[in-house]
């Protein structure tokens, strides 16, 4: 079953609280806020769908340090109180605060 975003509503103004519900795709959009009574309304939210450029995949991207020097980019590694030594590309040695 799907889980779907509602967000709370008051005077007719969105408050800004959000909450989900995992519910049948069959069942009627929520009107009410399950706890507190409010006047609720179902949020539109773009898929989630993986691929090259998705945040896990970019994640895993720089965190690989032969793909970052290989396109170039040069890493720095904290080794001390506002102090960063380069790992790996060009620019200065050392970076301190």
């Amino acid at each position: 079953m799907p889980t779907y975003v509602y967000e709370v509503f008051e005077d007719g103004e969105p408050t800004g609280e959000r909450f989900e519900v995992v519910q049948s795709m069959s069942d009627d959009p929520l009107v009410n806020h399950p706890e507190s009574g409010k006047s609720v309304q179902r949020v539109i939210l773009p898929p989630n769908i993986g691929g090259k450029y998705s945040d896990g995949s970019m994640h895993r991207s720089m965190a690989n340090d032969g793909k970052l020097n290989k396109l170039g980019f040069t890493k720095y590694v904290k080794s001390g109180d506002g102090t960063y030594e380069k790992a790996f590309g060009s620019g200065p040695k050392n970076i301190k605060k």
